[in-house]
C-alpha cells in the first residue's frame, strides 16, 4: 500500500507538464497557421513567379509546341550578343542618369523650399505632387499633343520668343531626352514627400549649433542636412531605380521605342520578345538580369541606409 501511495504523486504530476507542451506547441503553431494565407499568396505571387522567370531564362520555347528545351546559359550569351538589347541597356543608362540625379535634386530643393507648414506651401505640395497621380499613360498622351511638331503647346511657346521647335519625338537625338522630362516632371514632386518627411527627423539642436557657429545656409545644407538625409537619399534612390527600370508606359505611348531605336529602354525590349518575337525564353533572361540589378542596387542603399542611422544616432 506504502508503494502505491508513493508513486501516486508522479503520477499526477506528469498531468500538467502535458498539459504545458499542448498549450506550448499550440503557441508555437498558432502564428503559423495565422500567417498561413499570407505566405501561400505571398509564395504564389511572388516567388514562384521569380522561379518561373528563372526556369525560362534557362529553356527555349519552339514557336507552336509546348514542350522547352534546355539551353543553359544560351539565352543569356544571345542577349549580350544582339545589338538591340546591348542598346537598349545604353539607353538605359543615359535615360537613368538624366532622371534620377536631377528628379532627387529637385524633389531635396523642394523639400527644403516648402517644409514649413502653412498654407501657401500647403497648396505648392499639392501642386507638385499632382503629377505623380497622373497614371503614366496619361502623362504620355497628354506630352504627346504637347510635342507635336510645329502645332503643339511647346513648339507654340517657342514661336512667341521667336525660336523654332524641334521634332520632339521624331528626332533620335532628342527623342529620349523628352521622355526624360517626362519622367522628371513626373516624379519630382513623388520624391519630394520622402525628402519632406526626413527634413522632420532632423535633430533640432545640430541645426541649430551649426548655425550658432556661423555656418551659412549653403554650409548647413553640404555639411549638416545633406549627411543627415543619407538613409532618406538611399531610400529615394532605390525608388527611382525602381522605376527607370519599371516604367515604360510612356515609350510604348510616344515613341515604340523609336525612332531608331533611341527610346528602347530594357523593359520595352523586354515586351518586344516576350510578344512581338515570341523568344520567351530572352525576355526572361533580361528580366532576371534586370532584377538581379535592382536586388544589387537595393542592398547597397539598404547598407547605406543603415550606416547612416548609426551615424545619426
Amino acid at each position: 500500500m506504502t508503494s502505491i501511495a508513493t508513486e501516486a504523486p508522479p503520477l499526477a504530476e506528469s498531468r500538467p507538464s502535458r498539459h504545458a507542451m499542448r498549450v506550448r506547441c499550440r503557441r508555437r503553431t498558432l502564428p503559423y497557421l495565422l500567417l498561413a494565407p499570407s505566405l501561400l499568396l505571398l509564395a504564389g505571387f511572388t516567388y514562384w513567379p521569380i522561379v518561373r522567370v528563372v526556369w525560362d531564362s534557362l529553356h527555349d520555347r519552339i514557336l507552336g509546341q509546348a514542350a522547352s528545351r534546355f539551353v543553359g546559359l544560351g539565352n543569356y550569351a544571345s542577349l549580350f550578343s544582339d545589338h538591340a538589347f546591348l542598346k537598349a541597356v545604353i539607353n538605359n543608362l543615359v535615360y537613368a542618369i538624366g532622371t534620377v540625379p536631377l528628379s532627387m535634386v529637385l524633389a531635396l530643393l523642394f523639400a527644403l523650399a516648402l517644409q514649413r507648414s502653412t498654407r501657401v506651401n500647403a497648396i505648392l505640395r499639392a501642386l507638385l505632387l499632382f503629377p505623380s497621380m497622373v497614371p503614366l499613360v496619361a502623362a504620355a498622351s497628354l506630352f504627346f499633343f504637347i510635342f507635336l511638331p510645329g502645332v503643339g503647346l511647346f513648339d507654340y511657346y517657342l514661336a512667341k520668343i521667336g525660336l523654332r521647335g524641334a521634332n520632339w519625338l521624331g528626332d533620335p537625338d532628342i527623342a529620349l531626352w523628352s521622355l526624360i522630362g517626362i519622367t522628371v516632371w513626373k516624379n519630382a514632386g513623388y520624391y519630394m514627400l520622402f525628402y519632406l518627411a526626413g527634413l522632420q527627423t532632423l535633430p533640432g539642436d545640430v541645426l541649430e549649433a551649426a548655425t550658432i557657429d556661423g555656418a551659412s545656409a549653403w554650409q548647413r545644407l553640404r555639411h549638416v542636412i545633406v549627411p543627415l538625409l543619407a538613409p532618406t537619399t538611399a531610400f529615394v534612390l532605390v525608388i527611382a531605380l525602381i522605376n527607370v527600370l519599371t516604367q515604360v508606359d510612356h515609350v510604348i505611348v510616344l515613341t515604340k521605342g523609336g525612332p531608331s531605336n533611341s527610346t528602347k529602354l530594357v523593359l520595352y525590349y523586354i515586351f518586344e520578345q516576350a510578344h512581338e518575337n515570341f523568344a520567351a525564353g530572352k525576355a526572361a533572361a533580361a528580366s532576371v538580369l534586370s532584377v538581379a540589378f535592382l536586388l544589387a542596387m537595393s542592398v547597397v542603399s539598404l547598407k547605406t541606409m543603415e550606416r547612416g542611422t548609426h551615424a545619426a544616432s
